[in-house]
């Protein structure tokens, strides 16, 4: 892994420090979320998201060197609102199993694939996009991170590197295939859901069914 500066995972230039100055922000990041939906990556520029969010360019630049930073900011506040409705979930349902858990967190990522402007463009783990909250670690093991935390407090799962791998392959791998589900299909192709959930329970249950046996 490639040295990081300290402040890799900050996209901001400088934060907000009036409320102000804070919604003018979230009108900024909105903005660049209907334009990654409508437009791609490639079509977004700091101009149109200016133009879009009703502010002076000046302002974007106050915040955001460049459109790059705009997006590594927004897709930090996808995996912040990911990770806080995912803690939600875990607050008010009752899960008996720790796959109807997993179960879960892949309908709530389902869910803002759907329904919130700009997650299903940016991607947690997109290459121009690694590295936006952790300066030493990619985005998906962050995310991996923040579920293993929820796992092990929900259902005392055995604690240790094995769980850290076993999550994060799971992580990694039902990114990939649930991105497959939106590929051509705007609201996730439900049998390849279907097959995501498959995929990320059985792998689970052997490794942590193989990590309980190598401790007795």
């Amino acid at each position: 892994m490639s040295p990081r500066s300290s402040h890799a995972g900050e996209p901001l230039r400088r934060r907000p420090s009036q409320r102000r100055s804070a919604r003018r922000v979230e009108r900024m990041l909105d903005a660049c979320a209907e334009l990654l939906d409508e437009g791609g990556y490639d079509a977004l520029t700091t101009t149109r998201v200016a133009e879009r969010a009703g502010v002076a360019i000046g302002s974007v630049y106050q915040f955001f060197p460049d459109k790059r930073a705009l997006s590594r900011a927004l897709a930090r506040r996808n995996v912040e609102l990911f990770a806080a409705r995912v803690g939600r979930r875990f607050m008010i349902e009752d899960y008996t199993s720790w796959w109807d858990a997993v179960d879960a967190i892949i309908d709530e990522y389902v869910e803002m694939h759907r329904t919130v402007p700009g997650f299903r463009s940016l991607h947690f783990g997109d290459v121009f996009d690694l590295d936006l909250l952790d300066s030493v670690a990619d985005n998906n093991t962050v995310i991996a991170g923040r579920l293993r935390a929820l796992l092990l407090t929900e259902f005392g799962l055995a604690d240790g590197e094995d769980l850290d791998r076993a999550i994060l392959v799971a992580v990694e791998a039902g990114d990939a295939v649930l991105k497959l589900a939106f590929r051509h299909d705007p609201h996730g192709d439900p049998v390849i859901v279907a097959e995501a959930k498959q995929l990320v329970r059985g792998y689970l249950s052997r490794q942590l069914a193989a990590a309980e046996s190598r401790r007795r």
